[in-house]
């Protein structure tokens, strides 16, 4: 499965498939037409305690990731339920972050990847 990570507010491509919103808190300046996105999955959102230490701040980075993935691992039915409503196709990944390197989407995105080669 590729998996794509991409900004919100970027316009859609020929290269997007499935498009999920992984916010907690809907983006601002943004309408759901715009957007274009098939699933807004909050739930697989870092919580709003994680969100808020985090702060994006590259420093925190590692510290993040590694409490996000605890979070995702405690949840395991909604990873499941983006790779079921996926039905194998290919992911965008989308966030509202002006940071393109430190965010939810990139650190889910590696996470993902992991879990589809565990599986395989």
């Amino acid at each position: 499965m590729k998996i794509l990570v991409k900004r919100v507010y970027e316009a859609p491509s020929a290269y997007d498939s499935f498009r999920v919103l992984v916010d907690r808190i809907w983006p601002r300046g943004i309408s759901k037409e715009a957007a274009h996105i098939d699933l807004w999955l909050k739930e697989i959102a870092p919580s709003h305690e994680l969100r808020k230490w985090f702060n994006h701040n590259p420093e925190k980075w590692e510290a993040f990731k590694k409490r996000y993935i605890l979070e995702l691992d405690a949840h395991p039915q909604t990873v499941k339920e983006l790779f079921n409503a996926a039905d194998g196709d290919a992911l965008t990944l989308l966030y509202s972050a002006r940071d393109t390197q430190h965010n939810q989407a990139v650190a889910l995105k590696e996470y993902l990847e992991k879990s589809l080669v565990s599986t395989q």
